[in-house]
């Protein structure tokens, strides 16, 4: 009887470790669905493309979601202009014209996403600081103390966003509001998050996060994200 006891409890101890385990792996792998709200109605096609869910994207920055208090909220453009200039978030989004790309994401561990952007141009923004002309990299400052840069001629020749919106609905804390940098044809550790400021500069060399890490500062996506 005794023995039946013990091996009964050994069996729910291993029942219980392996419900754990399968718990563990399914949140590592992404596809428990986070529950957070959206401010609109989401779009999930857009002229005849259907488009992923807010929703389908997995949290892996530095320092998980960070939340940012609008009325705390400044962006930044500094460096090498002549004309530094601070915005609150209402300018950014209201003093610059607006446009849409649907763009697919395409992250290093391995899934993408397809999203309806709505944003900014970043080049219509640094154009309002005056850029000097030994300025050819611009390094992008998030709110979690993450960075990456871009070279101005990448940024420019591909109207590349500074998002605000998602398929139709602003940016939620966890995809990165207020801003989120839409950069097209790169590998996603491109497309930094919760952007605080635009550093303009002559530092071809410089490295953000990832990059000091050994992934490569170019980033494009027909090409090995390792260096």
């Amino acid at each position: 009887m005794l023995m039946k006891k013990s091996k009964n409890l050994i069996y729910k101890k291993y029942v219980l470790s392996l419900i754990g385990v399968i718990f563990i792996i399914i949140l590592l792998s992404g596809c428990m669905q986070e529950n957070f709200k959206l401010d609109a109605v989401e779009v999930r096609e857009y002229s005849g493309e259907d488009l992923s869910s807010v929703y389908d994207f997995r949290e892996n920055s530095i320092k998980g979601p960070q939340y940012i208090y609008r009325e705390n909220y400044t962006l930044k453009i500094t460096g090498l202009v002549k004309n530094p200039k601070t915005y609150i978030y209402d300018e950014t989004i209201n003093d610059f014209q607006n446009y849409k790309k649907v763009i697919t994401l395409h992250c290093v561990e391995g899934w993408s996403v397809k999203i309806l952007w709505d944003g900014i141009l970043v080049e219509d923004l640094i154009e309002e600081s005056e850029p000097l002309e030994n300025a050819n990299i611009i390094i992008f400052h998030a709110y979690d103390g993450y960075t990456t840069s871009l070279p101005i001629e990448y940024v420019n020749d591909n109207n590349i966003l500074l998002a605000f919106k998602m398929n139709n609905v602003t940016l939620p804390p966890k995809r990165g509001w207020p801003f989120q940098l839409v950069a097209e044809s790169k590998w996603g550790y491109k497309w930094i998050k919760w952007i605080t400021e635009i550093e303009l500069s002559d530092d071809i060399d410089y490295e953000g996060y990832w990059e000091r890490r050994g992934y490569s500062n170019n980033a494009d996506l027909n090409k090995s994200y390792f260096d």
